[in-house]
């Protein structure tokens, strides 16, 4: 019995599925030219392209996945093209390799893992409402219309999108930091203006629970105060 239990004990380890690491990779298509980026945690899943000179937002989709016989399903919550080739889930081949992966298909996309660089508001944030917090209604996970800010190893994202209609109403991101209360990020896309691309906004921030408070200046010099709350 005690061989038996061992032997099965090998066998599961051998035939277990490797997770992919939790990060931010990178990846440049050598034909295009164009930055491929994905930021992964233990459920979620967003891969987006972009042009970085000139400055020019390509793509993004994003969603929950699962992984098995080294395919990655992913069940789209959003997707900037949806308009065009309506897809809502995506099966993509997968390769862990030591440094990264490898999304293998027509073009092979070696990708390289972003150094790991933890901050207080790494995680996945949902916009809950306008602050302060007076009691007044949230938008909440129950409703379709999201606004949800992923923030990994130095790298955010925000994207605004439905997922009962897949409307997708733009997404920004690149890199960030996090500390002594102040919240700065540098652009490096933006769907919606590739003129921003470049800026550099500094904000203050407060954790307050499982909420973000969020206070700074809007694109039009106006008061701003959002508050995020945790998406688990």
């Amino acid at each position: 019995m005690k061989w038996f239990i061992l032997f099965f004990s090998i066998f599961s380890m051998m035939n277990a599925q490797a997770q992919i690491p939790a990060g931010v990779y990178h990846a440049q298509d050598s034909l295009s030219g164009l930055t491929h980026e994905l930021k992964i945690d233990n459920t979620y899943f967003i891969h987006t392209i972009y042009a970085k000179s000139p400055a020019g937002f390509v793509k993004t989709i994003g969603g929950f996945y699962s992984l098995e016989n080294n395919v990655l399903t992913v069940k789209l919550e959003f997707n900037s093209d949806y308009e065009e080739d309506t897809t809502t889930s995506v099966e993509l081949p997968v390769e862990i390799v030591k440094e990264g992966l490898v999304l293998v298909g027509d073009t092979n996309l070696n990708f390289k893992k972003d150094p790991s660089f933890e901050q207080q508001l790494d995680g996945k944030w949902l916009f809950a409402t306008r602050g302060p917090d007076e009691g007044q209604e949230r938008r909440g996970e129950s409703n379709s219309r999201k606004t949800m800010k992923f923030l990994s190893d130095g790298h955010f994202q925000w994207i605004a999108y439905d997922t009962e209609t897949y409307k997708f109403s733009g997404t920004g991101g690149g890199t960030y930091t996090s500390r002594d209360g102040v919240y700065t990020e540098n652009i490096e896309f933006f769907s919606r203006d590739n003129a921003r691309v470049g800026a550099k906004l500094n904000f203050t921030y407060e954790i307050k629970g499982d909420d973000w408070h969020h206070k700074g200046k809007n694109s039009k010099g106006g008061p701003m105060y959002e508050i995020w709350a945790v998406r688990k």
